[in-house]
């Protein structure tokens, strides 16, 4: 365990572990607040009840408790409460949400490894102004190298960065601790009336300052997304023992030096830090944003992992970087788009002051979604009392739709760009699902059923040769394209011929004894299905190997598997809209072979092609 605690402060906690580097500051730099004691323990307040609420008990305990067979993150919470529910408008919403939560996600992923590096270089004008022509050269090198480190996976990734965020949380407690200590006073903003009364006092701008409030909380959906990585227990041991304290103290130190250092808003952080330490502070806060970067980064890949399993997005390298931890992997395109996307956001903003007006909108819409996905699965899977979960639920939307609404007047001073990314990829998503459900009706529409095929084969026509020949469908009740393809070009049937159906199911884990099915059809025919779940790989000739136990020996050496491979040709037919058809016919062609996702030897394969109108 306290391994697995300390793996989750190096991948799960870098993002909201590195918001007091400027929160406090981006909330009375663009608001037009007075930095008066009302307001400062006004904003204090906020930030720590927003802490409190949002992250500790929404997440924390309450939406941490919906872990789909141990894992998190949108689309697992999505499934949860899809499978709640019986009704067909239901679950296209359900789903319809957790695909643009998921697009949300994204938008994050991209903005916060920008703003949380930035923020940190820019501590060298705090130690010389000299250096400030160099901040954006060295966060672009410091965030070219976090990405070419992802392919060592995340577990490693944890064990070298969960040392430096022991120390990093320890650092944050010692700084704000020195400061509360010199002026206890500040600890009046525990008090949630302070709050209160800074909506009374200041009104619409008390509004507009959640959108910099809500900085505080940013990373509290990697927590949930990256439970499959570590686990609830070390992620929840780790939040209420070490970082919540930590945050709190540095919060409340910060808070106490404006009360009485006014001048130090200019990046009360670093301020906290005595002149000798402060270019020590901007290397550990440096090594600390890189590892903010990696939270969101492996979140990514956990949820690109489930699409694709899932059918949301096409098939794609995936590589496990761990032996042990099925959730622990690797996905180059992913890592390599994402890196370009926040070469662009450094480079185009220039400041994190500038990247937090684009922050937020991604973050507080994700989190408006997994609250009321987490209220239909408290209702439906949970049967907890319908009005025990309106009366919680509707609290904690009401918060989540203030800080999006917050955050929603930030759009054209940069929150455009999340919400654009948020766009493209709830398209491209929602484009593939629908593509392949119109492509599975083209495939199977006129299709012969393996019954009346199986009456007009004779020992005699066709010839029958030696050997087995695997063809794979979608649809295991009708012959398959490539099946006839064969028998139309070669004339020849194998003395054994399996029809073979991959299915993803919507759940983690296959149990075994629904992993493999196979049905002896007659005339040397069989059918099997093989079941995967949408956190296991996909490898067929080990999944074969458990047809023995049914009779079914299989040599792979003897065995050729016959695929189908598809050529999409836009149509003016109802089916696809004519703007998603090119967009569909690229993302077929980025597709992973089927013999590369399902690990078949290439040497055994043999594909027949067919063109198919979209």
């Amino acid at each position: 365990m306290p391994a697995l605690v300390l793996g989750a402060l190096g991948v799960v906690y870098g993002d909201i572990g590195t918001s007091p580097l400027y929160t406090m500051r981006e909330s009375f730099t663009h608001t037009g607040l007075p930095l008066d004691e009302p307001t400062i323990l006004g904003i204090l307040s906020l930030a720590t009840w927003a802490l409190i609420i949002v992250v500790t008990l929404k997440y924390v305990l309450l939406v941490m408790r919906a872990d789909n067979k141990g894992e998190g993150g949108v689309l697992a919470l999505g499934t949860l409460a899809h499978r709640g529910l019986s009704s067909r408008a239901g679950n296209r919403a359900i789903m319809a949400l957790a695909i643009l939560g998921m697009a949300l996600f994204y938008g994050d992923s991209l903005i916060t490894p920008a703003i949380s590096v930035l923020s940190a270089v820019e501590g060298l004008k705090v130690v010389t102004p000299v250096l400030s022509p160099y901040i954006v050269p060295i966060t672009l090198a410091v965030l070219t190298l976090l990405f070419l480190f992802q392919r060592q996976g995340t577990g490693r990734v944890g064990i070298f960065f969960g040392p430096i965020m022991g120390v990093w949380f320890a650092t944050l407690a010692v700084l704000g601790l020195m400061q509360v200590l010199h002026w206890p006073d500040v600890l009046r903003a525990f008090n949630p009336l302070y709050g209160a009364t800074l909506f009374v006092d200041h009104g619409w701008v008390a509004f507009l300052t959640l959108g910099a409030v809500v900085l505080a909380v940013t990373g509290a959906e990697a927590l949930y997304a990256d439970m499959g990585h570590f686990g609830r227990a070390p992620i929840r041991i780790a939040w209420l023992y070490l970082v919540l304290p930590a945050l709190l103290l540095n919060y409340f130190g910060q808070g106490a030096m404006l009360l009485h250092r006014p001048e130090t808003l200019e990046n009360p952080f670093f301020h906290l830090a005595p002149d000798w330490a402060q270019l020590p502070l901007v290397l550990l806060s440096t090594a600390a944003t890189v590892i903010a970067s990696q939270a969101v980064i492996s979140g990514a890949f956990s949820l690109t992992r489930q699409a694709v399993q899932l059918g949301y997005l096409p098939r794609r390298e995936i590589r496990h970087t761990s032996e042990h931890e099925v959730g622990q992997v690797y996905i180059p395109r992913n890592n390599w788009l994402l890196l370009i996307g926040v070469v662009i956001l450094v480079i185009g903003f220039g400041s994190s002051s500038n990247l937090a007006a684009a922050y937020g909108v991604s973050v507080t819409g994700a989190m408006a979604i997994d609250t009321i996905l987490a209220a239909v699965v408290a209702w439906r899977l949970w049967r907890w009392n319908p009005l025990l979960v309106v009366a919680a639920f509707s609290a904690l939307l009401v918060i989540d739709l203030a800080l999006f609404g917050a955050t929603l007047l930030k759009v054209p001073d940069g929150g455009w760009f999340p919400l654009l990314i948020a766009a493209a990829v709830y398209t491209l998503m929602t484009t593939w699902r629908r593509g392949r459900r119109i492509l599975a009706e083209r495939l199977y529409a006129d299709a012969l059923p393996m019954d009346l095929f199986l009456q007009r084969v004779s020992p005699q026509s066709p010839q029958r040769v030696a050997g087995t020949a695997i063809f794979m469908t979608g649809n295991p009740d009708v012959v398959p394209h490539a099946l006839l393809h064969n028998i139309k070009h070669n004339r020849v049937l194998h003395e054994r011929v399996v029809v073979m159906t991959v299915i993803m199911e919507e759940v983690p884990r296959v149990s075994p004894d629904r992993a493999v099915l196979v049905e002896k059809l007659g005339k040397g025919f069989f059918r099997v299905v093989l079941r995967f779940g949408y956190l296991e790989q996909p490898h067929i000739p080990r999944a074969l190997e458990r047809c023995r136990r049914f009779g079914l020996h299989l040599d792979m050496m003897e065995t050729s598997f016959f695929l189908g491979r598809e050529t999409l040709i836009p149509s003016r037919s109802t089916g696809l809209p004519s703007w998603r058809e090119p967009a569909f016919i690229l993302l077929s062609k980025t597709a992973l072979s089927a013999t590369e996702f399902f690990c078949i030897p290439p040497g055994r394969v043999v594909e027949l092609g067919t063109q198919v109108e979209i």
